[in-house]
Parts: structure tokens; C-alpha cells; sequence
């Protein structure tokens, strides 16, 4: 009997042991699916996989705030649940700044196609005229944006270094475009320079509060302006090219495009390389090839504005600010009341 017992007692333990350390191994987190949500598990595959999904998904915002928000480096398993619930809220949110977005750009549309209609009714065939009005008009938004920008670097709120400068440049291309057709003639009608100083006004007005609710809707907004002038003078262009490759090109024009100084010319087209651009003016022809390619330049500018921050200046480079971080200008978080109020209505985190 106690031969039998204690073969039993043998052949159990060995049992045990082969229960306890089976001949197959298999990972440690396919042992058992329901101990998945252990805290240090996640904390190990959390430092390994994260930069490469955030990688991975950059292109898709809405995916890179989940992975963000689901994967945390530091936090305890109730955090990260409460997260994951934040960062399905902020998928909502994303879905109504896409509607916010759809809104911003048909309204802008219906304005400039309203605008761009009166123009071809008042000129149908006054070119210089309606070139006048256009350039003036085009520089307003630049003084307005330099305007909220300096308002809000008084305030100490956020600042914009670059895009203060940016915008500048951007106004002083302008300026030189509308002192080319005054040059022209464009301005020898009191009716002409009545009807661009007026909606300049209004405009201006307009453009500032627009700025200060959504800077992404007033960019959009000016890329409109731009776009409209680039199609006018390409079309004009090719219609009248001949005759204006006969024409000789005014004073200011080859002073602006061929002078000393080119840095004001550079700083504006953010899409290109300073010193990658230099015009040849021969003729009016090559003006006017020049003042199209300028509304492109600024259309491309524009759209890269609507991207929130990530706007630098063509003259400004990363290793310029490595030594120095303290005066790295910080990403603003609240760029218009639009965004203020979307932020306010993302829940909070829980201060740790």
C-alpha cells in the first residue's frame, strides 16, 4: 500500500513538472490572451513600436493622433484606457473640423467667383485697369495677417518670426506689381482708383477678422485671390504675347527683377531655394511672364500656410537654431478662435 502510494505521489509530481515547464515554449504574452493588458507588457511594446508607427502613419493624421494617444510610453492601464475613449472623441472632432474646413473653403469660393464676375463685367476689355484693381487688391491680406500677427506678439500669445517676414516680402512683390501698371496706365481713371481703394478698405476689414477667426479659412481665402490672378495673366499671356514682345519693359520692373538686393524676392517663394530664381526681363513679354510666375509662387505660399505652424522662410535653415533653442519660435496651439474652440472641446488629461 505504501509502495502503491508512493508511486502516485512520484508520477504526480513528474506531472506537475511537465506542466510547469512543457517541452514547447510558446511567448509569454500568447500563454494567456487575458493577461494582454499587463502594464509592463505594455510599457516594453510601447518604446519598440511607437516611433514606427508614428512613422508609418504621418501622412494620415487622423490614424497618428489614435497611435499617439492608444500606445503612451508612461502610464498605468487605466490611463491608457481612458485615452484610448480621448482619442476616439478626437476622431469625432476630426470628422467636424473636416465639415469646418468644407464650410471655410465654399465660402471663399462664392466670394472670389462673386468678385472675379463683377471684374469681367466692369473689365472686359481694359486689361491694365483690371490689373491695377487686382494688384491692389492682392497685397491687402499680407497687411493684414502683419497686422493680427503683431497684435498677438503684443499680447505675448505665440509669435511668428518667419511669417511676419514671409508676409512682408510677400507685400513688397505686390507693391512693385502694382507700381508696374500705374507705370502702364492702369490707374488713369479716377473710376479705377475710386473702386480699388474702396474694396481695399472694406477688404482689409474683412480679411483681419477672418485671420483672427481661422487663419486656415483666410489663407485659403487669398490662395483664391492668387489663383484668380495667375489664370488672368497667363490668359493674357497667351493672347496678347506678340504684341507685347514688342513692347519695352518699365523702369520699375527691371529694377524690382534685376536689381542688387533680390533677398525680399527670395523670401517670399517658400516652394524654392533662395537664389534659384532669377528673371530675365528683355521686353514687357518677360514682365509679365514674371508677374504670373510671382501669383503661383504666392499661391503655393498660401496653401502652405493653411498647415498649421510648419511654415519657415526660405533664408531659414535647422542648423541655424541648434545652438541656440531658446529662440526657436514655438508651434502655436490657438491660431484663430475657431481652433481655440476646438481645443477647449478636446477632453482634458488627467494632470499626473
Amino acid at each position: 500500500m505504501s509502495l502503491s502510494s508512493s508511486a502516485f505521489a512520484i508520477s504526480a509530481s513528474s506531472f506537475y513538472l511537465k506542466a510547469r515547464h512543457p517541452k514547447t515554449r510558446v511567448p509569454f504574452n500568447f500563454q494567456n490572451p487575458l493577461r494582454c493588458s499587463s502594464p509592463p507588457s505594455i510599457r516594453r511594446l510601447s518604446r519598440k513600436l511607437y516611433p514606427v508607427k508614428a512613422t508609418v502613419l504621418q501622412e494620415d493624421e487622423e490614424e497618428e493622433v489614435v497611435i499617439e494617444i492608444s500606445f503612451p510610453t508612461k502610464s498605468p492601464l487605466g490611463n491608457e484606457i481612458e485615452e484610448v475613449g480621448e482619442s476616439r472623441a478626437n476622431s469625432s472632432s476630426s470628422g467636424l473640423e473636416r465639415c469646418v474646413i468644407k464650410v471655410e473653403q465654399s465660402v471663399n469660393i462664392f466670394l472670389t467667383d462673386s468678385v472675379i464676375k463683377i471684374l469681367d463685367t466692369l473689365y472686359r476689355d481694359r486689361d491694365y485697369a483690371r490689373f491695377f484693381v487686382l494688384e491692389t487688391i492682392a497685397r491687402v491680406p499680407y497687411f493684414a495677417f502683419i497686422s493680427v500677427l503683431h497684435l498677438y506678439e503684443s499680447f505675448d500669445w505665440w509669435r511668428r518670426a518667419d511669417y511676419l517676414k514671409m508676409h512682408f516680402a510677400e507685400s513688397w512683390n505686390e507693391m512693385h506689381h502694382l507700381l508696374i501698371m500705374e507705370e502702364l496706365g492702369g490707374n488713369s481713371w479716377w473710376f479705377d482708383r475710386f473702386l480699388a481703394q474702396h474694396i481695399a478698405f472694406f477688404y482689409y476689414f474683412m480679411t483681419v477678422f477672418m485671420y483672427a477667426l481661422s487663419p486656415r479659412m483666410a489663407y485659403h481665402f487669398s490662395e483664391c485671390v492668387e489663383s484668380h490672378a495667375f489664370e488672368t495673366y497667363d490668359k493674357f499671356i497667351k493672347v496678347q504675347g506678340d504684341e507685347l514682345k514688342t513692347k519695352p519693359a518699365p523702369k520699375v520692373a527691371i529694377k524690382y527683377y534685376t536689381g542688387g538686393d533680390l533677398y525680399l524676392f527670395d523670401e517670399f517663394q517658400t516652394a524654392r531655394a533662395p537664389c534659384s530664381r532669377r528673371p530675365k526681363i528683355d521686353n514687357l513679354y518677360d514682365v509679365f511672364v514674371n508677374i504670373r510666375d510671382d501669383e503661383a509662387e504666392h499661391c503655393k505660399t498660401m496653401k502652405a500656410c493653411q498647415t498649421n505652424g510648419n511654415l519657415l522662410s526660405s533664408h531659414s535653415y535647422e542648423d541655424d537654431f541648434e545652438d541656440m533653442p531658446d529662440c526657436m519660435i514655438p508651434e502655436a496651439d490657438c491660431e484663430g478662435i475657431v481652433d481655440c474652440i476646438k481645443n477647449l472641446s478636446r477632453p482634458l488629461k488627467k494632470s499626473k
